[in-house]
């Protein structure tokens, strides 16, 4: 059972997907399975690919909702104060590519003192794997 030699085909997927919805939990998935070949070893996958079909569905959908909810937030905060300012770029299919948002407060202190802004984009990644930046104010109040 090398991994390149095994696969999930689409009838599979589908049904892993209508258990798992259902509550099903991936081992009692998997084990239904193998009761129906007869023997584990008559199957083209094992139970760890179960797993982690389930684990990328998953993970996707909660990514494309997780941009979703982070766009309405970022829009209620808009509506609660107008001078609230976000950029939002998403990719084709519709995950965060770039978001920048700057609440009033700091918009008005920078307007006002002029000082220096530090862009960092060291800091680290997400679970996304998008880079984290931070705009840093130093001015003479610090």
């Amino acid at each position: 059972m090398l991994k390149q030699h095994r696969e999930l085909s689409m009838l599979i997927r589908r049904t892993i997907e209508n258990n798992k919805e259902v509550g099903i939990r991936p081992n009692k998935i998997y084990q239904s399975y193998v009761a129906a070949a007869g023997d584990h070893r008559e199957l083209s996958f094992i139970e760890k690919d179960v797993r982690n079909y389930i684990m990328r569905k998953v993970q996707n959908v909660s990514k494309l909702e997780d941009a979703k909810e982070f766009g309405k937030y970022l829009l209620r905060k808009k509506e609660k104060n107008p001078n609230f300012f976000f950029e939002l770029e998403l990719e084709v299919d519709q995950l965060i590519n770039i978001a920048f948002w700057v609440d009033t407060r700091s918009w008005a202190a920078c307007e006002y003192f002029r000082d220096v802004i530090s862009f960092d984009t060291t800091y680290n990644t997400n679970r996304y794997n998008l880079v984290f930046c931070s705009f840093v104010e130093v001015n003479h109040h610090d």
